[in-house]
C-alpha cells in the first residue's frame, strides 16, 4: 500500500528517493482535507486572480482553463501559481466563506442537509420547557417582525388555529401565574376580551360577534344590534365654549354640562349642536 486508505496521504516507501516531495504532498492534503475552509461552493467561473492556498468547491458548472477538467464537487486548490484538483472524501464538513454555511460530503456531493434545522417536540430557551408547555422563552421581551431577509411580503401574520368551534384559540395575560385578562376565541368563533380578579371566573368585557360584527361591551350574550351595552353609557362632558367642531359628522353626541336649561345630552346634526330634549340649537 502506497497511501492511506481514508485520506490517500502518500506512504513513504523504503530507500525512496526525495522523500520530502512524498512528504510535503501529504503536508498539502491535510492542510485541505483537515478543517476544510473553502471561498465559495457556488462560484462557476475560474478566478483569474486567486491567493496561495485558496480553495473552492467545484460546481456542476464550473469553468476554465483548469476548472473545467475537474470533476463536480471536487476541491480546486490554487498552489504554486495554479490550480489542482483534490477529491473530497465521505463525511468531510467544509465552513463555506461566501454564505458562512456549513456542507458535508455525503460520498456522492455536497449538502447542507444534516445542518438544516430539525423538528423538536419541545424548545426551551432560558427556560424547561414541558410537556405542556412545548415551547416556553423566558424573557423580557420577545419579537417576531416581517421577513426582511429572504426577502418575503412585508407581512406579518400570527396564527393561532383550534380544532373546532366550540375550543379555545387565545392569549392569556397572568399575574404570578394567575389568568387575568384573556383575548381570542373563547369557547365560541367570536372574539371576546374577557376579565379575570382571581384566574378562575372570568366576564366577558368585549364580544364581537363572528356572523354579524356587532359588538357587546359588558355582556355575554350575543349583541342584537351595532353596539350593544350591559349598562349605562357615558359620554364626553364639555361646557358649550368647548364644544367639539359639530361639523365634524352628524350622529356625535355628547354632554353639555353648562345649557341654559340644564345640563342636557345634545347631538350633532353636521352643523350644528342640538339638544335631544327638543332638538333646539345649543345656546
Amino acid at each position: 500500500m502506497s497511501a492511506s486508505p481514508r485520506l490517500d496521504l502518500p506512504f513513504v516507501l523504503p530507500q525512496q528517493a526525495q522523500k520530502h516531495v512524498t512528504v510535503n504532498d501529504a503536508m498539502r492534503r491535510l492542510d485541505v482535507l483537515v478543517q476544510t475552509a473553502v471561498v465559495s461552493a457556488t462560484l462557476a467561473q475560474e478566478p483569474a486572480s486567486a491567493k496561495e492556498g485558496e480553495l473552492y468547491i467545484l460546481p456542476s458548472s464550473a469553468k476554465g482553463a483548469r476548472w473545467a477538467a475537474m470533476k463536480a464537487g471536487s476541491l480546486a486548490l490554487f498552489e504554486d501559481g495554479g490550480f489542482v484538483e483534490v477529491s473530497p472524501v465521505g463525511g468531510q464538513v467544509a465552513y463555506v466563506g461566501d454564505t458562512g454555511a456549513f456542507l458535508l460530503f455525503d460520498g456522492a456531493g455536497w449538502t447542507d442537509r444534516p445542518f438544516r434545522p430539525r423538528q423538536a417536540d419541545r424548545l426551551g430557551i432560558n427556560a424547561d420547557a414541558t410537556g405542556t408547555n412545548r415551547l416556553t422563552v423566558a424573557a423580557d421581551s420577545e419579537l417576531l417582525t416581517h421577513d426582511a431577509r429572504t426577502p418575503g411580503s412585508g407581512d406579518a401574520r400570527k396564527i393561532i388555529n383550534k380544532a373546532a368551534s366550540g375550543r379555545t384559540a387565545s392569549v392569556l395575560f397572568q399575574t404570578n401565574w394567575s389568568g387575568r385578562a384573556e383575548i381570542g376565541l373563547t369557547g365560541s368563533d367570536d372574539l371576546t376580551i374577557r376579565v379575570s380578579a382571581d384566574g378562575a371566573s372570568f366576564r366577558d368585557a368585549v364580544r364581537v360577534a363572528a356572523g354579524s360584527g356587532r359588538v357587546a361591551i359588558g355582556r355575554s350574550e350575543a349583541p342584537v344590534c351595532a353596539l350593544d351595552l350591559g349598562g349605562a353609557l357615558r359620554v364626553g362632558s364639555y361646557a358649550k365654549a368647548s364644544l367639539p367642531a359639530a361639523s365634524a359628522g352628524a350622529g356625535q353626541i355628547v354632554h353639555v354640562s353648562d345649557e341654559a336649561g340644564g345640563a342636557v345630552l345634545a347631538f350633532s346634526d353636521g352643523t350644528s349642536w342640538r339638544r335631544v330634549t327638543d332638538r333646539a340649537i345649543v345656546s
